[in-house]
């Protein structure tokens, strides 16, 4: 009956080492209040000078959403007071972005695309951090003046499906582009969703509800799902014009809804103006050439996957979605194995092994170790059963992959002659089912290997049993 129609806004901090204005470290780990200047405080007197390197990372990022480059933006101001903004303004870019009308694919499981519009990535400037302890408020400026690059999308978001894909490939971008770290748990990639309705076939944008500053994909899909669900309720209940306002509302993960928490504003109630101390920031022909030099992307190294490892392209998709992941694969690959077993060893044996803190960038077992235990199995070595006893001994004690298999005592016995003594000892003793077997229970072929290998303690090497057993009961 409805159409959903969604929008984002996403704050990125970008990773620079100094802040946006002034010489103060972005690092706000530190004690409170101590990295900050006059400007960071906004004392009288004090001017802001634009980082240079705000610009490249911006410019990076514009090239790899296929964007136009203003290479003339100008800076605004924002009014508006909270407790940690020191100076009631925000310095921001309105009228005339950096980086404007660019676009980002998402992907789905049935190998379908969709091309998402970016309307606008502009720069400005982060707030502080209230910090409230019992009856009491305080407020820590390390963050004032950290740069954030935020960047907003078209309304093109029918789902929360939709909207999960695009967060997470704009998410692989900025990391795959190096300009920030974009860990969602310490606020250095925030998301502010826009959600309204529609009745099929209407192409009139209805009253839009933001939901400000959540802080994981999951909590992002279920905050959608409650906005959808109360936001049709009115409209069944003819209230919608009454109950749905545009208004700024927060996600409640323990009540499981979304609660208003103030009126939105508009543009008028910031009072926007051109940003009286800072000249137009001008990108050169000559930075221009050096900032939009940027490093393979998710997409791209996607398809070099698909064609360079023969995997399908969902394959590529899952193991490129992530820098790390990306990364450890193509490390395991120089062991020289199957591009199939690589695969199922990192995403489902290792990484189904992770607990805790533990994830693909801290494991105990890297991709080189990773990626010479699969060669055992392909070598023969070991037997892929044997192989998991290793990577658990691995995960847990350390090591090298030959002193797990010695220490476990899993090397494959591939010697025919030894297999041949087991064989037959199987045989003579199963002369029954022997002759069953030759007279057409072919099934039974199954139990010869299984006495085989329980007599080897599943040390026999798989295919040399097969070959052996075929040729004796012939």
């Amino acid at each position: 009956m409805f159409q959903v129609v969604i929008g984002l806004e996403v704050h990125v901090q970008l990773n620079t080492k100094t802040k946006l204005f002034c010489s103060c470290p972005t690092s706000f780990n530190h004690k409170q209040n101590t990295n900050t200047c006059p400007t960071c405080l906004a004392l009288p007197g004090a001017l802001p000078v634009l980082n240079k390197e705000v610009l490249h990372k911006s410019v990076m990022f514009g090239t790899a959403v296929d964007a136009t480059i203003n290479q003339t933006s100008y800076f605004d101001r924002k009014s508006y007071f909270y407790p940690d903004s020191p100076s009631a303004y925000q310095i921001t870019q309105l009228y005339t972005p950096i980086v404007e009308h660019g676009k980002l694919r998402i992907d789905f499981e049935d190998g379908t695309h969709k091309i998402i519009r970016i309307n606008r990535a502009h720069i400005e400037a982060d707030a502080g951090k209230n910090i409230h302890d019992g009856p009491l408020s305080k407020v820590d400026l390390n963050r004032a003046g950290t740069p954030l690059l935020e960047i907003v999308s078209e309304p093109d978001l029918r789902s929360a499906e939709e909207v999960t894909l695009y967060l997470k490939k704009l998410h692989s971008i900025i990391r795959y582009l190096d300009i920030g770290d974009a860990n969602m748990q310490e606020g250095s990639f925030r998301v502010d969703v826009n959600v309204s309705i529609r009745p099929k076939g209407d192409e009139k944008l209805y009253t839009r509800v933001e939901i400000k500053n959540i802080n994981s994909f999951r909590f992002i899909q279920r905050a959608i799902e409650l906005e959808v669900a109360r936001q049709s309720e009115a409209w069944e209940d003819g209230v919608y014009d009454k109950e749905i306002l545009q208004e700024t509302r927060l996600f409640d993960q323990v009540k499981q809804e979304t609660r208003s928490m103030r009126g939105k504003e508009e543009a008028a109630d910031y009072r926007y103006f051109p940003e009286p101390d800072l000249l137009k920031a001008v990108v050169t022909d000559e930075m221009m050439e050096e900032f939009s030099k940027i490093p393979e992307l998710p997409d791209e190294k996607m398809e070099r996957f698909v064609k360079d490892y023969g995997m399908s392209e969902y394959n590529a998709m899952v193991v490129t979605s992530s820098l790390e992941m990306a990364h450890f694969f193509e490390r395991m690959m120089d062991e020289g194995i199957s591009a199939k077993n690589a695969l199922t060893w990192l995403t489902v044996e290792l990484q189904g092994r992770f607990k805790g803190e533990v994830n693909i960038s801290n494991s105990p077992v890297d991709a080189k170790k990773l990626g010479f235990l699969v060669k055992r199995i392909e070598d023969g070595t070991i037997s892929g059963k044997a192989a998991k006893e290793v990577l658990d001994y691995l995960l847990e004690k350390g090591g090298e992959v030959d002193s797990a298999i010695d220490a476990l005592g899993l090397k494959q016995v591939s010697d025919t002659g030894a297999i041949e003594a087991i064989c037959d000892a199987i045989i003579n003793a199963n002369q029954d089912k022997v002759a069953e077997y030759q007279g057409g229970k072919e099934k039974l072929f199954g139990f010869f290997v299984g006495q085989v290998m329980k007599e080897s303690k599943g040390s026999a090497n798989p295919a040399t049993v097969n070959e052996i057993l075929k040729a004796k009961l012939g």
